[in-house]
């Protein structure tokens, strides 16, 4: 059996171990996967499975961006261009192994030198776990404008926190949504390379002092230290490799308190190296109680400090090592906040500026506000972070110190040259000194101190000049930009749908569109041609095949993909509105039980999925998980039915789970009430492969239906101008509720989904006002309309052409939404860098 798959280890030990880190054929390949199988041994000797493999391949892989990532250094040391830095509280990359192969064009080879080891890829590839550092669309847009910034060969760094427990892992149970830690870092990530040289200290707490010379220093309190963990990021098809750094909290040896430990106090010895682990514990502790908002305030302000002295420590090392003057920072830095988490960064600038390097206020005040930008990323008033006044004091006493002189001097300057907005003072300040409830309001920070403010899709930045940000316009009226968000056709197109992505390149006769997305309007031209209606149907058949067997491999149920596959993925949010979602099905399956068998016949089959992390304190959220479990139980069991209808919720919805569902899907859900989703980005992710969507008029969904044609939309629902009207009718009592909408929630009352008592997730939508009530998202009135376009869309599934037609339509309209676009705007329009390409 030698060299067979059955003897991974002989296979391995046939090839002789090699090290030529920039391999290009599988043999040499192959060789150097097994030098690294000996000689960065990370497990017994003689072991040769899966999971050995993965390892092997990944350091490999690696040898080769090593090799890249200090070209790209070298090169961008030489040229000095200005660079980005992009400040995020998340990032969520996916699996690091097929977008480095399928990046670096080494695709083939790697799968050719695996099967020469007695190994697939395919199944490798499973070996990697996600890096559990974000969790919904904030953090995936960051990752994806990683990608983008490299192809481009654009200087730019990611810049977030290495945690080690992410927000957690999702297990469903008859209980509903259990959270378990993440375990991607229980081994090691292959992926990430530890810079022992790159620390920086970053206090906490202490006293600010007052120097002879009437200058301020902050001191006292306790320092801990950052640690720089590089991951690369590979373009496409270009050598340019740019840099994830993550920081990581640590405390010092001389931290560690010997007497108190021989003396039997263990906890007490160690305090400080415990509290700097709690930094990179969790993504977004629990914050309900004050422990928890020190907690998240520490994270915030830890990310912001150690990436400036970083940035500041590169500015400073120049060629020829003479030095700068500060007025060039701007010149050579842009630095982007990705919504308030790194808020902080506006104060830790001007602390470092003014106390470390002796500038003063208006010269730094000049050099901040030409250095960094704001992204908002939400309407929604909870999400638009305020902190306690007591807290920041107590935490960043020096921070608050220069948070008040920038409220003091904003103030003055509206009395002195705006005086015609002197009643809106209070709602624009920085400090909202409420005496119940003094805050910072940190979007305010942001708008007063960035020279740049976007939204993140032309809806989204309407509301923000139009309302939320308003009476900022008239003071700075070229401050706010649109950037309408994209995604990167690498990762949601080319890996993740081979048989369509093939496809595309064959009948447009180029495989440009990977960095070109724009020419997919070419498919245009052939949206009526039989042999690509028949291509097109079979390339998404075996993505449904696909997603059916990873479906029954994680849930158990056994799904038809030749019923329509309809999916709604993302974070369980009120606003979201999985819930209408669910009363959608609740009442198709009490029509379906009320039919005679051969009026089901006429029926469209469908598969509805759902998936997505409900936040561990958001109850209601919980209660929307638990349901959508409850009633698969029961109409998957219900024989009478379930040729017709299966309901799944999908576990644990990751990046790896999207790549696996957004290729075999269809029909996607995108019901936000309108006015409230910034954007979405996994519509954009839908609309590319080939699915329909169902939606409102909400964030990007405005311009996917202007580029893919409204007739290959399902629209429905109230528009964000309507909403606020809505609202106060249902306060004065004038909403009328559709009996199909009284006869979903009923059943559900009925106990027909089990003994839980939805009543608390179901009063949600009844009454006319106060807290948890009066249907704040409109799902009552939107029931109708949404229950009407799903009619539509059954109709327009039993036209096989029709429908196929329209899915051709909806990948030719895509073009728009690549993160190409929207980082070749960025970098234009608000950050000023040109490409910097590694010759």
């Amino acid at each position: 059996m030698e060299g067979t798959k059955k003897d991974n280890g002989s296979a391995a030990k046939k090839i002789p171990g090699v090290a030529n880190p920039v391999a290009e054929n599988p043999v040499d390949i192959a060789s150097n996967i097994t030098y690294h199988a000996h000689y960065t041994p990370h497990f017994s000797a003689f072991k040769f499975e899966p999971e050995q493999a993965y390892y092997a391949a990944a350091h490999s892989v690696r040898d080769r961006l090593v090799q890249q990532w200090n070209e790209t250094y070298l090169h961008y040391h030489k040229v000095d261009p200005k660079q980005t830095y992009y400040l995020s509280m998340e990032f969520l990359q996916g699996r690091a192994l097929t977008n480095a192969i399928g990046n670096l064009d080494i695709q083939d080879a790697y799968a050719d030198a695996l099967n020469e080891l007695g190994h697939q890829l395919e199944q490798i590839v499973e070996q990697e776990k996600d890096a559990a550092l974000g969790n919904g669309g904030l953090g995936r847009l960051a990752s994806c404008f990683l990608d983008s910034m490299a192809t481009l060969s654009l200087p730019a760094w990611g810049y977030g926190l290495r945690y080690r427990y992410g927000l957690f892992k999702q297990r469903i149970t008859k209980a509903g949504q259990e959270e378990t830690a993440e375990d991607w870092l229980e081994k090691f990530s292959p992926w990430e390379v530890v810079r022992h040289d790159v620390v920086f200290p970053v206090r906490f707490f202490g006293h600010v002092e007052v120097q002879p010379d009437g200058s301020r220093k902050w001191a006292g309190g306790e320092v801990l230290q950052a640690l720089a963990y590089d991951v690369p990021i590979p373009g496409y098809k270009t050598k340019n490799t740019n840099s994830l750094r993550l920081w990581e909290a640590k405390a010092i040896s001389e931290d560690f308190n010997l007497f108190q430990f021989n003396d039997g106090q263990y906890e007490a010895a160690a305090q400080l190296h415990s509290r700097a682990q709690q930094i990179c514990d969790v993504l977004y502790p629990g914050d309900a109680t004050e422990n928890g908002k020190l907690l998240r305030l520490k994270q915030q302000y830890f990310l912001c400090s150690a990436s400036l002295q970083d940035i500041i420590f590169r500015f400073k090392e120049r060629k020829d090592g003479s030095s700068r003057p500060w007025s060039e920072f701007p010149s050579k830095v842009a630095v982007q906040l990705n919504d308030t988490h790194p808020t902080l960064a506006i104060p830790e600038l001007m602390r470092i500026l003014m106390d470390d390097e002796g500038l003063g206020w208006d010269e730094a005040w000049d050099v901040m506000t030409k250095t960094i930008a704001y992204t908002n990323h939400t309407v929604l008033p909870e999400a638009l972070e305020k902190w306690s006044q007591a807290v920041m004091s107590k935490l960043l006493p020096r921070h608050m110190e220069i948070i008040e002189e920038i409220d003091k001097r904003f103030v003055a300057m509206i009395q002195s040259k705006h005086p015609e907005l002197e009643s809106k003072i209070s709602g624009m300040r920085i400090l909202d000194h409420n005496p119940k409830k003094p805050v910072v309001r940190m979007a305010n920070l942001c708008v007063v101190s960035a020279h740049t403010v976007n939204g993140v899709a032309q809806l989204h930045s309407d509301i923000l000049k139009n309302e939320l940000f308003a009476d900022y316009v008239s003071v700075w009226p070229t401050k706010f930009q649109n950037k309408t968000n994209g995604i990167t056709p690498r990762r949601w197109l080319r890996f993740c749908s081979p048989e369509l992505s093939q496809l595309i390149t064959k009948w447009l006769k180029t495989d440009q569109w990977v960095t070109n997305l724009d020419l997919l309007t070419d498919l245009r031209k052939f949206a009526d041609n039989a042999d690509l209606h028949a291509e097109w149907e079979s390339a998404k058949m075996a993505n449904k095949q696909r997603l059916a067997r990873y479906v029954l491999r994680v849930t158990g149920v056994s799904i038809n993909p030749n019923s329509l596959f309809d999916i709604q993925v993302k974070r369980i949010h009120e606003y979201k509105r999985q819930l209408l979602n669910i009363l959608g099905v609740v009442y198709r399956y009490k029509k379906l039980k009320e039919m005679s068998p051969e009026e089901r016949k006429s029926t469209t089959p469908r598969t509805i999925m759902i998936g997505g992390k409900a936040f561990a304190t958001y109850t209601n959220a919980k209660r929307i998980v638990k349901l959508v479990d409850d009633v698969g139980a029961v109409v998957n069991s219900d024989t009478e039915v379930n040729t017709y209808l299966k309901v799944v919720f999908v576990p644990n919805y990751n990046v790896s789970v999207a790549e696996m569902l957004i290729p075999g899907s269809e029909l996607s859900q995108h019901i936000s009430t309108a006015g409230m989703e910034a954007s979405g980005t996994s519509n954009m992710k839908f609309a590319l492969n080939g699915c329909l969507i169902i939606g409102t008029l909400d964030g990007a969904n405005v311009e996917i239906r202007e580029e893919v044609g409204e007739d290959n939309f399902f629209l429905f629902g109230a528009t964000a101008d309507e909403v606020p009207r809505l609202r106060q009718e249902r306060e004065d009592g004038l909403f009328k509720p559709d009996p199909r909408f009284e006869e979903a929630k009923e059943f559900i009352r009925s106990g027909a989904f089990g003994s839980y008592d939805y009543n608390p997730l179901l009063d949600s939508l009844e009454g006319n006002s106060g807290y948890g009530r009066g249907d704040y998202f409109l799902v009552g009135y939107d029931f109708p309309s949404y229950i009407d376009a799903q009619t539509k869309v059954d109709e327009a599934y039993k036209d096989r052409k029709r429908w196929t037609k329209m899915s051709i339509l909806s990948t030719a309209g895509s073009g728009k939404f690549s993160s190409d676009r929207t980082i070749g705007q960025y970098a234009k329009e608000i950050w000023n860098i040109e490409e910097c390409r590694v010759p």
